[in-house]
């Protein structure tokens, strides 16, 4: 059955793609994700300078997903310009980045534009690096106003990931005005973990962001109440693992999915997703345009 879908501005093969920070910081491993089947795929985010994050351990899995505090570590747009052009062809390359306000946004998407990704993906919700991330995400008028910097900017579609613990209508129609096409929900929620034998937090930043099946309920209603809400598409992100869960986003209103967590276990989940979307869609008749949204009262 054909998957093809149209998000936010970008024809996809399928509605998978490959969220920000998962095996994103190489051409090399972007096109490993695209022959695992990825309708998309969105780079590691990327910011003004060369940050090297937070000390160890930065990340841990838990009964339910992973804790992670990388800190936004990255190479800075100047160098990795080499790499999003090298990852560019056979599916659209959505390029994340942060800033600490939004002229730094400006900045990165100015100079990333040199690499012609096929979108930028606006990371205002990053839970664990002090002065970027949820530290903006939070005030609706910054959300606004780097938006609006990026689209004024630069000539692809702009997507805004949200954090959860935000208000995310208040937020996402912050982004709309902005000038977003799309609303990415949601990113990691904070969250911690203590070592019982040492009496200390196992994250080396003490706290971190949690994702995997823990966080899905949450980011699936935070899917639901945007897509009631704004006009622009919403591209849901948050423990999908499986066929069923990526279901249940495009019945909420999802227009595509991310993926993360979940390719820890299996590098071709985007494939066993899409070939579990296609069945049902076989099995009851129907198209992805039939489905999307259909849970939404």
């Amino acid at each position: 059955m054909n998957l093809t879908t149209n998000a936010a501005g970008l024809k996809l093969r399928n509605p998978t793609i490959l969220a920000a920070g998962i095996l994103g910081s190489t051409a090399a491993s972007l096109k490993r994700v695209i022959r695992g089947g990825a309708g998309a795929v969105v780079t590691k985010s990327i910011g003004v300078v060369p940050r090297e994050g937070h000390p160890g351990p930065v990340m841990i899995k838990t009964e339910h997903g992973f804790l992670n505090a990388i800190g936004l570590a990255n190479p800075s747009y100047h160098e990795f310009i080499h790499e999003l052009k090298k990852a560019k062809g056979e599916v659209p390359v959505i390029a994340s980045i942060f800033g600490s306000n939004a002229e730094e946004f400006r900045e990165v998407a100015l100079g990333l534009s040199e690499a012609d990704p096929d979108a930028f993906e606006l990371n205002v919700s990053c839970p664990h690096a002090e002065g970027y991330g949820i530290s903006l995400g939070r005030d609706p008028k910054a959300v606004e106003n780097i938006t609006r910097a990026v689209k004024k900017a630069v000539d692809v579609p702009v997507w805004v990931k949200l954090a959860p613990l935000a208000d995310v209508i208040e937020t996402g129609l912050a982004a709309q005005s902005g000038g977003a096409e799309a609303i990415v929900a949601i990113n990691t929620i904070p969250a911690m973990a203590i070592d019982i034998e040492s009496c200390f937090p196992v994250l080396g930043n003490i706290s971190g962001g949690l994702s995997g099946a823990a966080i899905k309920p949450v980011a699936l209603k935070c899917v639901y109440d945007l897509y009631d809400a704004l006009d622009i598409d919403i591209i849901g992100v948050g423990g999908i693992s499986s066929w069923r869960d990526a279901i249940e986003f495009i019945m909420a209103g999802a227009s595509a999915i991310e993926i993360g967590s979940a390719v820890y276990d299996d590098i071709e989940v985007f494939r066993h997703i899409s070939d579990g979307i296609s069945r049902y869609l076989q099995k009851n008749e129907c198209s992805l345009e039939d489905i999307h949204g259909v849970a939404v009262r």
